[in-house]
């Protein structure tokens, strides 16, 4: 049985399977970093802990794109209502990003990052080095062109068609998130310089252009699960678009605190950054309220969860994490601590993973020719998942935060008068280290359900 309305929607699913394959093999390295956080490189020289932290930390912003793209391909035709101007060329630039993916994960595992920096001419164009954009000069080229195919694409395709918010939304997203890419080609020599506009990429993909895309995504969910009036959905969008692009852009002062920029910025990073919460807050009634009000009770109470579970953990993460400390007076003490990851971790699970499975959730039955929704089964299944995983990063974030709080205590301001090292620090939040670990096993099971959940099937009866 064949649900999609338009037959090019189905160049979503490798995108989807794909994404998957690489958030597990996220979460493998996020637990094997775990263990050498409290007893050292168990597997020897073969990953030391600075190669598992760039192919967890790589892999986590490759699967999201990935998720991103088939949740544009799946999407984008529906709201234009008309197919895909080029499913071929959608397919072309899937593998040419899969190819790259895979091979750049290699090349960090396989040969040390100095050798992969000379087989990859970075001398020609020195772009490598930095957190979360470790890629060789070339993998970037690629994702560039990749991101300019996909663009067009989708593009074509929205001229041709309706022209929604929704749509116009996640296409502002996305070239947002294109455009600010490109700041990762450039690599000045002083390191203060070099972190303002690595902030450009990091702060302004993950905390402005992709809350976009995520806003898209979930009114286009809340409208197929709702059967709330579009128009009501679209004025909430641009609401929370809004309120997120003001605080969003200019809260990236709160990253500039210490890197030698003018006094103002200790002003215009707190207070934007502290109304950053303020969008995700919203997102949390909006989608409640838009729950509410459903004029349909749809068949896919599992993609509804999701849903409203994406609401409330990036209000949580981004929002309430994300304000602990973003005043420079609260941040000269917490920078770089277990708080940050704590926030980090809770914040890019609950906002981006959260949305990509929340529209995978609804989209891979139609995409599987099953029908509006899995089996009976098959969502208790996954709402096992959604659970798991959702508690299990609630108490990674708390272990994280209580390990911060200590951290800062110790290290940062001791009563002694004297600090800590870091190293002798780092001992004593052992404890911590070991229950989020342990945290981390259940959010791998959860993830085990998530996608053992589209292979259930109900009982057949005799």
């Amino acid at each position: 049985m064949n649900t999609l309305k338009y037959q090019s929607q189905a160049v979503a699913k490798p995108y989807f399977i794909f994404a998957m394959i690489l958030f597990v093999g996220q979460i493998l390295f996020g637990l094997l970093m775990g263990l050498q956080y409290v007893v050292g490189d168990i597997v020897g020289d073969l990953i030391p802990f600075n190669v598992a932290r760039m192919v967890h930390t790589n892999l986590l912003i490759v699967w999201i794109l990935f998720g991103f793209m088939g949740s544009a391909y799946y999407l984008v035709p529906d709201e234009a209502e008309t197919e895909l101007y080029s499913p071929k060329l959608a397919m072309i630039l899937f593998w040419i990003f899969a190819a790259a993916g895979v091979a750049t994960i290699l090349g960090y595992l396989l040969v040390p990052y100095s050798t992969l920096a000379d087989l990859t001419f970075n001398e020609l164009w020195p772009t490598m080095g930095r957190e979360f954009l470790e890629m060789p000069t070339i993998t970037k080229i690629g994702i560039v062109v990749v991101v300019l195919g996909f663009l067009f694409n989708l593009g074509m395709t929205i001229l041709k068609g309706r022209k929604t918010a929704i749509n116009m939304v996640l296409m502002t997203g996305l070239i947002g998130l294109a455009v600010f890419f490109l700041f990762s080609f450039y690599n000045p020599v002083n390191l203060a310089l070099d972190k303002l506009f690595w902030w450009f990429v990091v702060h302004l993909w993950v905390e402005g252009v992709w809350e976009l895309i995520m806003g898209a995504i979930l009114a286009y969910i809340l409208i197929k699960v709702t059967g709330v009036d579009r128009e009501v959905i679209e004025k909430w969008l641009y609401v929370i678009i809004a309120m997120a692009l003001i605080s969003g852009i200019l809260g990236t002062g709160h990253h500039f605190y210490w890197l030698m920029v003018p006094e103002y910025w200790q002003w215009v990073g707190s207070i934007f950054s502290a109304l950053e919460p303020l969008p995700f807050f919203a997102m949390v009634l909006y989608a409640f309220n838009m729950v509410n009000r459903r004029r349909r009770e749809h068949p896919n109470k599992a993609a509804t969860l999701w849903a409203l579970g994406t609401a409330v953990m990036a209000f949580l993460g981004a929002g309430v994490w994300g304000f602990l400390h973003t005043l420079s007076f609260v941040n000269y003490y917490t920078h770089g601590t277990q708080i940050t990851a704590a926030h980090g971790h809770m914040a890019f699970y609950g906002a981006y993973a959260m949305i990509v499975m929340t529209i995978m959730s609804y989209a891979m039955p139609k995409l599987r020719g099953i029908g509006e929704a899995n089996c009976n089964r098959a969502q208790v299944v996954e709402m096992w998942g959604f659970w798991l995983m959702t508690v299990a990063m609630v108490f990674i974030t708390l272990f994280l935060t209580g390990a911060g709080i200590l951290q800062v205590w110790l290290q940062r301001i001791p009563e002694s008068g004297e600090a800590l090292g870091f190293m002798a620090t780092q001992d004593k939040l052992a404890i911590f280290f070991w229950a989020r670990e342990i945290a981390g096993v259940f959010f791998l099971l959860g993830l085990i359900c998530y996608i053992s959940s589209f292979f259930v099937t109900e009982k057949k009866t005799a």
